[in-house]
């Protein structure tokens, strides 16, 4: 796959990620008052933690490809995402590896999501983290002056190696990802309008 390619795909995965949540959002939000909207919350919540971690592995694996295939050198708010999204890939691969065996184990369905209500906690906090510096770093892209002494001289936050349909660039795509994975595992919480 060449790099233009790479980036094209990246950038219309970030972007359905964020549209696809925003609708399960949505529908989280008006649960309450609609009960088509909290049944489509509740269909939805058996895939929430296969679909993180795939936002998550994908996420790690295009940021892999970018620095090793493209050559494009990671700067230091880079490697604070990449912290952050490589142990949201981990902990949810390993939480979903906990709901497979808890699956074949059980014969009710409650238990199954224990592993996923175990660490929503802690990737929601991941994520949070995550979405801050990335937020940073791409107000940082479209204001190169406010540029501290984070990031280094050979490689300044502030390289934008592709920005897609005038506004997509990897910090965006990076903010993509944790606000998916925050949505998308939020949905393991009942309302208090669920039974």
């Amino acid at each position: 796959m060449n790099t233009e390619t790479m980036q094209l795909l990246s950038a219309l995965l970030a972007l359905f990620a964020a549209g696809g949540t925003l609708v399960l959002l949505v529908a989280r939000l008006s649960a309450g008052r609609s009960p088509s909207a909290a049944n489509f919350v509740l269909a939805f919540r058996p895939v929430a933690l296969p679909l993180a971690f795939m936002v998550a592995g994908f996420a790690m694996f295009a940021s892999l490809w970018f620095s090793e295939a493209a050559n494009y050198n990671p700067c230091k708010l880079c490697w604070y995402q990449r912290i952050a999204m490589y142990s949201l890939a981990i902990v949810s691969g390993v939480a979903l590896v906990k709901r497979w065996r808890a699956a074949r184990r059980s014969a009710t369905g409650d238990d199954v999501f224990a592993s996923q209500r175990e660490i929503t906690p802690y990737a929601i906090v991941l994520a949070a983290l995550g979405s801050v510096v990335s937020t940073y770093h791409f107000l940082l892209e479209w204001n190169p002056t406010w540029e501290s002494n984070v990031c280094s001289l050979d490689v300044p936050c502030t390289t934008i190696w592709f920005r897609e349909f005038g506004f997509v660039t990897l910090p965006f795509m990076a903010l993509c990802g944790y606000v998916s994975i925050i949505i998308l595992l939020s949905t393991t919480y009942r309302s208090r309008h669920e039974h």
